[in-house]
């Protein structure tokens, strides 16, 4: 019965997710917006372009196989699965079903035949060996502090030191790793469709209708995903005696604070060069050791 309550609350929680992921992404165009001193679209846009292609029907490339039909709702579940897994699952879980799933969004650029699918997932795949290295040592760093896996003794254990040496390490790399997670500048453009720059967007582009808007909103979860990892790990100092509702309200703030961050920064860089991610990413692979090795 326990076993039946603990799915019951984490289907729950990743419902809420998903939910408030559409929201959490308007938020971030709307202060990118202002911070470049533009009107920019509603807070609530991204709910109307989400409902407007599910209410479409979905044109397929007859050169197309099942992979290509499968992969929005694989790509879904894996968001929905990772959403599931933040109040009780494992780091493991978490991070091999957010790799499952983009494998087979690539997988499926490829399928489609076209150019700039296969380009799209090409980058795709060379961004993830050098993201998913530097994710794990990263996590790994809360996860030797709580010497468990588990995501929720992983939070105990951050909030006791939050300010220490290792962790503002790790929160520095993990950040990173967030821009880079999310497609955002300076490592991709989520608001262009230019061949020389687009990632994520080449590989969605023979995607119409229903499955594109599935695939959407599994973006925007995967992202309010990373953030929420961000928050509970990374910023888990919080004022003592809060009741759960303003626990709750709490962790509000630092999600939309953390997404006002990545405005600002998507808002004051430029677009690097695909060749000096690495170098990038480097960064923050050398943060996370000095953070592991550090504990």
């Amino acid at each position: 019965m326990e076993q039946l309550t603990t799915i019951v609350i984490s289907l729950g929680y990743a419902l809420a997710i998903v939910l408030a992921a559409p929201l959490v992404a308007g938020i971030i165009k709307v202060s990118k917006a202002r911070l470049q001193n533009r009107r920019g679209p509603r807070v609530w846009q991204v709910y109307y372009d989400l409902f407007k292609l599910l209410q479409k029907d979905t044109m397929v490339s007859p050169t197309t196989s099942w992979v290509f039909n499968l992969a929005p709702y694989i790509y879904f579940a894996g968001a929905f699965g990772a959403a599931a897994l933040l109040t009780s699952g494992d780091l493991f879980a978490l991070l091999y079903l957010l790799a499952a799933s983009r494998f087979f969004l690539a997988l499926s650029s490829l399928d489609a035949g076209s150019t700039f699918g296969g380009m799209g997932g090409s980058r795709e795949m060379y961004i993830s060996v050098l993201v998913e290295p530097v994710l794990l040592v990263t996590m790994l760093t809360v996860a030797a502090r709580a010497g468990s896996t588990k995501l929720a003794a992983m939070s105990a254990a951050a909030a006791i030191t939050p300010f220490s040496l290792p962790y503002i390490f790790a929160a520095v790399a993990f950040l990173i790793i967030l821009v880079a997670e999310t497609g955002r500048i300076p490592v991709d453009n989520p608001d262009t469709h230019l061949e020389l720059t687009m990632i994520h967007e080449a590989m969605v582009l023979e995607y119409s209708g229903r499955r594109l808007g599935l695939i959407f909103l599994a973006a925007a979860s995967k992202q309010l995903v990373f953030i929420l990892l961000f928050t509970i790990l990374f910023l888990p100092w919080q004022p003592d005696g809060l009741s759960p509702l303003l626990t709750f309200l709490w962790l509000v703030a630092k999600v939309l604070l953390t997404a006002v961050a990545l405005a600002a920064i998507e808002s004051s860089t430029n677009k690097m060069r695909l060749f000096k991610v690495p170098g990038f990413m480097g960064l923050a692979g050398m943060l996370a050791l000095l953070a592991l090795v550090a504990q």
